[in-house]
């Protein structure tokens, strides 16, 4: 039967310190530790954030396990260290402040690690390190949150929408039914999530109806528009558009002479009646 010896359980330098060393009796003849290589594993895990995640420690038998630590690492914040010692029954922790990580049971029925809600902050490498007589165990886990977009559909002036999908982690991806000639702007909000928005415009006056299509790792979204008609220009060319200008100028000064004409004769006119008047008058 092995004997086993757990040398070191101890916080020092503000860093918790697990030391485990196996001993085996068994074949002495042979002069070496009957421990089978460490296996790890390393997963990506998207999560979607406000919601919650459970993380789960390697799929071993709780009985086997002599020693469980949870390593947290968060962008350039210290490493936070949860360890439970099984034979003594207690657990320990350092760097861990955060409220919201915690063991979702008793850490002697489940030693993974709850997260309640999840945060955008909470982006990060965890790892489990489950030791046992025969090997040492650890199942990493590259966290990544994410956040949905706020899609919305808009028409504007002259033929063109807007498609916006608005603090999105990682950015969305647009695109339009039937294809306009568009312009996409992207803006970090500094905080992992982006807005991106997509303005397209449709020449063709045919087109009256128009989707955007949203794509983003929580889900995909579909939005229809009718575009605004707007006024029509019409371009001419440089000798029409100068022919068109000459005639309504010579428009404009046939309807001003002849506007002048009959002013004058009004004017002459009333200057008659009033000569005429006055020599009856006189008479």
């Amino acid at each position: 039967m092995a004997h086993i010896i757990i040398e070191a359980w101890q916080i020092q330098n503000s860093k918790l310190q697990v030391g485990v060393s196996l001993f085996s009796s068994v074949d002495r003849k042979q002069n070496h530790l009957l421990v089978t290589p460490p296996t790890e594993v390393d997963i990506s895990l998207p999560v979607l954030v406000d919601t919650k995640a459970v993380l789960s420690c390697p799929p071993i038998l709780l009985t086997n396990a002599l020693l469980t630590t949870w390593e947290i690492t968060l962008g350039d914040k210290p490493t936070c260290f949860r360890a439970y010692r099984r034979d003594t029954n207690e657990t320990k922790e350092t760097y861990c402040t955060d409220k919201r990580m915690t063991w979702p049971d008793r850490p002697d029925q489940i030693p993974a690690l709850q997260i309640d809600p999840v945060a955008i902050t909470h982006e990060g490498y965890y790892r489990c390190i489950v030791v046992t007589p025969d090997a040492n165990f650890h199942y990493g886990y590259h966290l990544r949150v994410l956040v949905a977009p706020e899609v919305t559909l808009f028409p504007s002036e002259n033929r063109t929408a807007v498609c916006k999908a608005a603090a999105g982690r990682p950015a969305a991806r647009i695109s339009w039914t039937p294809e306009g000639d568009c312009i996409s702007e992207h803006k970090d909000w500094g905080n992992g999530t982006v807005t991106v928005q997509s303005t397209c415009l449709w020449a063709d006056g045919n087109v009256s109806i128009v989707s955007c299509s949203v794509s983003h790792e929580t889900g995909n979204w579909s939005r229809s528009i009718e575009l605004k008609q707007g006024v029509r220009t019409v371009i001419f060319p440089v000798s029409q558009l100068l022919i068109i200008l000459y005639l309504k100028s010579s428009i404009f000064l046939v309807i001003l002479v002849i506007v002048g004409i009959i002013y004058f004769q009004r004017i002459n006119g009333c200057r008659l009646e009033w000569v005429t008047g006055s020599k009856n008058n006189s008479a």
